[in-house]
């Protein structure tokens, strides 16, 4: 059980054993009576429509009898010498057999009548039986795959955090949408259409024993052979499912990964590195596609072959059982041989079913061992007691940890104790184990050794819920959930009022900026709060943690990321709550935040080695002195001049827009509507919902179907596989009407009067099968490779350039909420595959159908055109069942997936955020939100078992009406027009057969459907034209590079949310080798103007000119190679430490000389060092195993790695130490020799030795110049550095 926490199962032959481990009936294990009931009630239906077939078989046993002997008496009557051979030959005894034959003539139409009132009723009958079996297992499935979807993703929620750390998130959302898919594919219609089958199979084989058990015998020798091949097949599918799968779920995580990081990746150029890391791992995918596909193939073809050369054997024996030995009557012999080959026929169509069986077996391992396995820590459990009262006293006992993911010891024996009501706060480098305290008294994670204590009481007694309700946690990098302001504080607490937000917000001082947007608490912060500044994230987030009333707050970096005024007035905001007699835990690297602390605890290597007040420990001089001496000289507060500078200027703030930002909130408000639901404005709710959902439609861009000549262009290079392929389905298209030739040819040489030549006859037809088979295998075997190739290499074709059309779109497509990586992942997963039921071996099987019945048509026309035409008036309505249901089925694909992708979204930012999510006690909300966005797909499932089940039933019953209406045409014919009775069941037999391949090409019509729409997805985003291209070789280079920067009158607003002006006439110039320092409150477009000159995004108006060239006619990719990002939250991938720094250098092979020079500058290589691997440590996925000072050098490292002409620092050393901070600082100093550098930051330490301070507010400059200049100015600049006070 450790084993599977810590190395989550990565190993290759783990996986293996992880395809098969859960037995069929276990994929059942959610059905409650009713679904019980319904699958049995499913199942009879199954049982009763399987045994239809056999029955029709005794109907036309009796019906060939009669034709045969009416035809040898009609040969008796045609013949003069056989009338001799009478015993007397008197006319009258003449006229009297003439008389008899007549009657005898008259009785075959009567006959024929009967069977077809016979085949009628079965006919019936097997409508019902089919519409009730479908619909019965599809709609029990639809339930139980509700419950699976809700139970996995409710346990997902309840796992511990370290099983996070070894379970991707992509992996995880890529399970619940494609993995249980799976599952309903196994459990639904399949397994009522393989027991109808299976039913077949044995009454088929009941009938042949009882009717004639010699003839049965000899043709059962054979059958082990056919099924030890579909045992095999099934046994090879299911490994080869099993591997395809894990090797994709690889890529999606990559793909995840990415995607989540977007902006790291344009900054960097990495785009063309991902599409290549990304393919790398469809490879592995496609060449398990691409072997089931062969083995299938091969196995198909083997099936034929033996079934072939059955036929041979059982009409050459048979024929001999009627002639020779006169045991059987032709009418057995058909009944006999026909009872086996249905069976046999149907047993060979059941496999495809166990193929199903076996993908949702072995998607279901891993889901089903997730469902069943208990997490350690397990946070919606009800146990555990709750303390009365709770004074706030924590304590650790000898604590030792290290992360489950990572063997290295991070805690180590700490001991430490944190009083009730006072303030203490935990100081000391990078990766001493500060964050991973306050994570124990949060009990993500448990201890190894020793316990933590709430007033002594051990808290792996106390219950999570309760314990975690107790505390208010504001992080460095706050998470806010993409909803409104309003809805992101009250999940602080369940159903706080309006006026508990407003004075939370309030001493969080988020109030004023609040009531500045449009929309006030109603404003919608974004996927993951990404359109709101650093500060006011924060800030939000520290309402969000206020308004819980906590007794233990616990403060991790809590202003780091703000401005010096914000700063100042969160801080006071944190000190008045503070002093409220709460305990409180405060983990900073800015001294100033934590002088006043009551207690202050030094760390270092994962021990307490110090703690006291601010005066005892300066006298110690241990860590903390160093720490304090370090500290630059004091942060002060940073303001803006008045707005009248801007007039009637917008406020600072943003919100979220489409078309106006009414429209917006309206539009998001339908993936919002269900937070509100939990919250207490649901009257007026409805209104909006349902305006929403009018809103939706108009903005949703209807989705044409893609033409099937285009999804045939990405699959041109392959044309000589599919040509190949076709020329086998073809082939094998032809196999079925020729079958039918050989067969009304075996009962015509039962009418032959001469033993000789019937003999002769029989053995040449029996050595024409054998050939037939021969040819069938080879060409089963050719169509099941070629069509697997091409698909394969199709869908691999299409992942690649889909993501590879995503990461050319501007950066600005990714903040439409529509973009987001979950949504984007999920249509890699799936469109892509989709697409190939348009091509590949559904190709094969309509040019497979489309044969046969071109070549049955030339051959019934050929010997009866009356019957033909007859017969095909039956044909429409088969293929009409056949369109019906394609119809039916792609207008609830589309249904489907939007549903799908909206409970796909909650369960994405779930899983992204589920820190916070457990910090805050939301498990539970999370899961009912996913849970109701479940209920819509369900609905729709519901609704398409009944119509698939009518269709179905249909097309069933279809073939028994016509064969009713033709055999009785065919009596007529016999006796009106004189055709020979074997023509009547060679035209019958050809087209019925052609009109079941015709059932069969209509049954991949949803296939096909389904194709077409996410093909049509997809080219949507192949066809979209970015608006600042990445790929396109087009715009200015110019070879000496030097860095000359100017802003221009600039203008922006961001696409997603137009109404808020975020830059307003930016104007401010930089020379090559100047600094350039922003300085400004959060919110004023400090990092906007950044993003504009890494052409993230163009401004509206104005001008950012680079060298003397305007930016827009700059190619990117060139001005994107000449600026290097370090950015406050650096964003690392999943790969080790030398790969990420590789990464700031795409276009060269970066030397690991490089590499270590590069981290020596950034003061990284000794550390590196000192790890156990090196350079070759993993650094977790976004960078999770490692401090925050240690993933800022590796950004650093990274960025100084491609020697770029312009530096960017946004903020690059607020998340540091002060010690982490000196050599950081020091290291971009020296990076910033010879460089034009840009540099944003809160403190003003950082930034006073710049060449030009620009202040900013409200979107432009205020004053600007170098410190001492604008020191002299007495300005803005000036009281902000003076004062300390914060001027409004």
């Amino acid at each position: 059980f450790d084993c599977f926490l810590c190395d989550c199962p990565r190993s290759p032959n783990k996986k293996n054993e992880a395809a098969i481990r859960i037995g069929f009936f276990q994929l059942f294990r959610f059905a409650t009576c009713r679904e019980t009931l319904m699958m049995v009630g499913g199942s009879v239906c199954a049982f009763l429509h399987g045994s239809a077939q056999p029955l029709m078989l005794l109907v036309f046993g009796m019906l060939t009898d009669t034709f045969i002997e009416y035809d040898i008496e009609l040969q008796e009557l045609l013949d003069p010498r056989k009338e001799c051979i009478n015993n007397t030959i008197q006319w009258k005894n003449q006229s009297y057999i003439c008389m008899t034959l007549i009657f005898r003539l008259l009785d075959i139409e009567y006959e024929m009548t009967n069977f077809a009132y016979y085949y009628v009723a079965i006919g019936c009958a097997v409508f019902l039986l089919g519409y009730l079996q479908i619909s019965l297992w599809v709609t029990s499935a639809a339930r139980q795959i509700q419950i699976i979807r809700k139970t996995y993703f409710r346990k997902v929620m309840r796992m511990e955090i370290g099983w996070f750390d070894c379970n991707s998130t992509g992996e995880l959302n890529t399970r619940m949408s494609d993995d249980i898919n799976k599952i309903n594919d196994a459990i639904a219609d399949q397994v009522s259409i393989f027991i109808q089958r299976f039913t077949t199979f044995v009454c088929g084989f009941a009938m042949g024993f009882v009717k004639g058990w010699k003839l049965t015998l000899v043709i059962i020798a054979a059958s082990p052979l056919i099924g030890v091949g579909a045992a095999l097949m099934a046994l090879f599918v299911a490994k080869l499912t099993g591997q395809e799968l894990q090797a994709y779920a690889k890529a999606g995580a990559v793909a995840d990964e990415v995607l989540t990081s977007i902006r790291t990746v344009a900054a960097f150029g990495g785009e063309l590195k991902e599409v290549e890391r990304y393919d790398k791992n469809l490879i592995s995918a496609q060449r398990w596609g691409i072997r089931k596909g062969l083995i299938m193939g091969f196995f198909t073809g083997y099936m034929w072959f033996i079934i072939f050369l059955c036929y041979a054997l059982a009409f050459w024996y048979g024929s001999s059982l009627v002639v020779d030995t006169q045991e059987y009557s032709p009418g057995t012999l058909l009944q006999v041989f026909f009872g086996v080959l249905i069976a046999a026929l149907n047993l060979g169509q059941a496999s495809p079913c166990l193929e199903a069986f076996a993908a949702g077996r072995g998607a279901a391992t891993i889901i089903f061992e997730t469902i069943d396995r208990e997490p350690d820590i397990d946070c919606l459990s009800e146990a555990c007691y709750k303390l009365d009262k709770v004074k706030g006293d924590i304590e650790f006992h000898n604590v030792t940890f290290h992360y489950p993911s990572r063997p290295e010891v991070i805690l180590d024996k700490l001991s430490v104790a944190v009083n009730s009501g006072e303030t203490t706060a935990f100081v000391g480098p990078s990766g001493a184990g500060k964050s991973t305290a306050v994570q124990l008294i949060q009990r993500f994670y448990d201890p190894k050794e020793g316990m933590v204590t709430l007033d002594g009481h051990d808290i792996r007694g106390l219950n999570i819920q309760w314990l975690r309700s107790l505390m208010g946690i504001v992080e460095q990098e706050p998470v806010l959930f993409a909803t409104t302001i309003a809805e992101n504080i009250r999940y602080g607490r369940p159903g706080v009022t309006l006026d508990d937000i407003i004075h939370a917000t309030k001493e969080a001082n988020a109030y004023n900026f609040i009531m500045d947007l449009p929309q006030k608490f109603d404003t919608l912060v974004g996927e993951g709060g990404g359109q709101m500044s650093g500060g006011q994230k924060q800030r939000i987030a520290i309402a969000r943690a206020l308004v819980r009333n906590p007794r233990i707050l616990l403060l991790d970096m809590a202003t780091s990321a703000l401005d010096n005024e914000s700063e100042a007035v969160v801080q006071e905001a944190l000190d008045k709550v503070i002093s409220n007699g709460r305990t409180t835990i405060s983990i900073a690297h800015r001294l100033s935040t934590i002088k006043n602390a009551d207690v202050i605890v030094g760390y270092e290597h994962g021990r307490a080695v110090e703690r006291g007040k601010h005066d005892e420990l300066l006298e110690r001089k241990g860590v903390y002195f160093t720490l304090v001496t370090l500290q630059s000289q004091g942060d002060k507060a940073l303001n803006q001049k008045a707005r009248q500078m801007a007039g009637n200027d917008e406020p600072e703030q943003k919100s979220l827009s489409r078309a106006g930002s009414y429209r917006a909130s309206l539009r998001y408000c339908r993936t919002t509507s269900l937070m509100m639901h939990f919250t207490s404005f649901s009257q007026g709710l409805t209104h909006i919902w349902l305006h929403a959902f009018v809103e939706e439609e108009e903005v949703e861009e209807h989705v044409e179907p893609a033409p099937v000549t285009r999804i045939l262009k990405y699959n041109a290079p392959e044309w000589p596989y599919m040509l190949f392929g076709t020329i086998g389905a073809a082939v094998n298209g032809g196999v079925n009407p020729v079958y039918s030739l050989l067969f009304s040819q075996i009962l015509a040489t039962f009418s032959i009067p001469d033993p000789e030549a019937q003999r002769r006859e029989i053995n040449g037809i029996c050595m024409f099968f054998v050939l037939v088979g021969v040819t069938s295998f080879i060409t089963q075997m050719l169509q099941g490779y070629a069509f697997s190739k091409s698909g394969e290499l199709l869908t691999r074709r299409l992942r690649r350039m889909g993501f590879h059309a995503m990461l050319g779109q501007e950066v600005g497509w990714f903040d439409d909420h529509r973009n987001s990586p979950g949504a984007l992942t999920t249509r890699l997963a799936t469109d892509a595959s989709q697409v190939q039921g348009a091509t590949g071996s559904q190709i094969g099987m309509i040019v497979n159908s489309l044969t046969n019945i071109g070549v049955a048509v030339i051959i019934s026309f050929y010997f009866s055109w009356k019957l033909s035409l007859v017969i095909l008036c039956f044909l429409p309505f088969l293929a009409l069942s056949g369109g019906f249901q394609a119809k039916m089925l792609t207008g609830f694909a589309k249904q489907d997936k939007q549903a799908m992708e909206d409970a796909g979204r909650i369960s994405g930012e779930a899983l992204n955020n589920i820190r916070t999510i457990a910090g805050l006690g939301k498990e539970q909300s999370f899961v009912e939100m996913y849970e109701a966005h479940l209920e819509a797909p369900y609905q729709a499932a519901k609704q398409k078992a009944n119509v698939y089940g009518a269709c179905y039933g249909f097309a069933q019953c279809v073939v028994f009406m016509a064969n009713s209406a033709s055999y009785r045409f065919g009596g007529y014919l016999v006796r009106q027009e004189g055709l020979h009775f074997s023509l009547v069941f060679r035209v019958i037999s050809a087209i019925v057969t052609s009109g079941t391949a015709l059932g069969r090409a209509s049954s991949y019509t949803p296939d096909y459907a389904k194709a077409k729409i996410s093909a049509a997805r997809f080219f949507q985003l192949l066809d979209r034209v970015p608006k600042i291209s990445v790929y396109s070789n087009e715009g200015d280079k110019w070879p000496d590079f030097k860095g000359n920067l100017e802003f221009i009158d600039c203008k922006f607003t961001y696409p997603t949310r137009p109404d808020i002006q975020v830059l307003n006439g930016l104007n401010v110039s930089v020379k090559p080798g100047q600094t350039l320092a922003f300085v400004g409150s959060s919110g004023c477009g400090k990092s906007t103007s950044v993003q504009l000159l890494e052409r993230f995004y163009d401004p509206d108006q104005g001008k950012v000119i680079i060298d003397g060239h305007d930016s827009t006619q700059v190619n990117v990719s060139y001005l994107r190679s000449k600026i290097g990002i370090v950015s406050q939250e650096p964003i690392l991938f999943d790969c080790s430490i030398g790969d990420n720094i590789k990464y700031g250098d795409n276009l060269r092979e970066v030397s690991m000389n490089d590499i270590i020079s590069a981290s020596k500058k950034a003061q990284l290589h000794d550390f590196v060092m000192t790890l156990p691997e090196k350079y070759d440590t993993n650094v977790g996925s976004q960078g999770s195993q490692l401090s925050r000072g240690q993933k800022q050098r590796i950004a650093i490292a990274r960025a100084i790695i491609r020697d770029p002409k312009i530096l960017l620092l946004d903020e690059a050393t607020s998340a540091l130490d002060t010690e982490s901070e000196k050599t950081v600082q020091e290291a971009l100093d020296k990076a910033r020799e010879g460089r034009t550098c840009i540099v944003i930051a809160h403190r003003l330490s950082t930034i006073q030795n710049s060449d030009i301070i620009a202040v900013m507010s409200r979107g432009f400059v205020i004053e600007q110049g170098p410190h001492d200049q604008l020191m002299a100015l007495k300005g803005a600049y000036y009281k902000l550095v003076t004062t300390g006070a914060p001027i409004s």
